[in-house]
């Protein structure tokens, strides 16, 4: 048996999605009950329950041989993932497979990234056998400034000259969903990005050829940037833990992409324009 958390949000029901194509069942533990349907169409069994509580985490783990650990960054993160490793050991699982960050590696000063680092370590060092799944920046993000590109053809975002190589949540379940599925991925770091590495100001290029109207890119000041974002934002934490990401890629982003995506998959993932392209009533009057 498979379990997933985190299979409500867009990444873990991309994930459902690409199992239930592969004809795979798998078990979702999930915290609300509206969303059963969802994921029973999609041929998942679900178990009900709050992810801070450990009676449903360890009910959710039986006979269960690989776990998707897919947790929201939260303050509370960290020591959530440690409580899933440790009730996957105690139940018998075999693997653990997690869903991380390219930037989790061991010069990281960010948060997030210096917090997914050390629950791969806690993973490594469980005795169960893991992957690790290390995309960098999800085209879906770009959502959130639909509504600037609609109504004034700008996008508005604190990230200077930096760069990005931004994938589609659905490929990042396309690859959650292989790895989980199939055996040859034990001990592997999987680096994923997308076909490009983009400057935001390549992206409002991308998004003027697109769109047929030109869209431009703004760099607003971090300090700015997170006065408005603290409007939506209420957790301190999180944050101070988001402007640090953005501050991350101001400083320079990524300089190169991964080929781990068509290599795993047979084929290229999503371009930057095709996701436009898909989603263009979205960023359309």
């Amino acid at each position: 048996m498979i379990l997933l958390t985190g299979a409500t949000g867009k990444t873990g029901s991309a994930t459902a999605k690409a199992l239930n194509e592969k004809g795979i069942t798998f078990r979702a533990l999930i915290r609300n009950e509206e969303k059963r349907g969802d994921i029973e169409s999609l041929g998942g069994e679900v178990v009900i329950g709050s992810i801070e509580n450990k009676e449903a985490v360890d009910q959710s783990m039986v006979d269960v041989e690989t776990a998707l650990i897919l947790l929201p960054n939260s303050e509370n993160q960290l020591s959530l993932e440690k409580q899933l490793v440790d009730s996957a050991k105690q139940a018998g699982a075999k693997r653990v497979v997690k869903m991380s960050s390219i930037e989790a590696t061991p010069d990281a000063t960010s948060p997030i990234p210096k917090l997914h680092l050390e629950s791969e370590e806690y993973i490594k060092q469980s005795g169960l056998s893991w992957t690790m799944i290390k995309p960098n920046f999800y085209m879906q993000n770009l959502l959130a400034s639909a509504g600037t590109i609609k109504d004034q053809g700008k996008i508005f975002l604190p990230m200077g000259e930096g760069k990005t190589g931004m994938i589609d949540t659905t490929d990042v379940g396309k690859v959650l969903a292989k790895v989980l599925s199939e055996d040859g991925h034990e001990s592997m770091n999987h680096e994923i990005t997308g076909p490009e590495i983009l400057s935001f100001n390549e992206v409002a290029e991308i998004f003027s050829k697109g769109l047929d109207k030109q869209v431009d890119y703004v760099d607003v000041p971090l300090a700015a940037y997170k006065e408005t974002l603290g409007q939506f934002l209420t957790n301190q934490w999180h944050l101070d833990a988001v402007i640090d990401l953005f501050k991350g890629i101001a400083d320079g982003g990524i300089e190169e992409k991964t080929d781990t995506y068509s290599e795993l998959m047979g084929e290229s993932p999503k371009s930057l324009s095709e996701f436009i392209s898909e989603n263009s009533f979205i960023f359309k009057s």
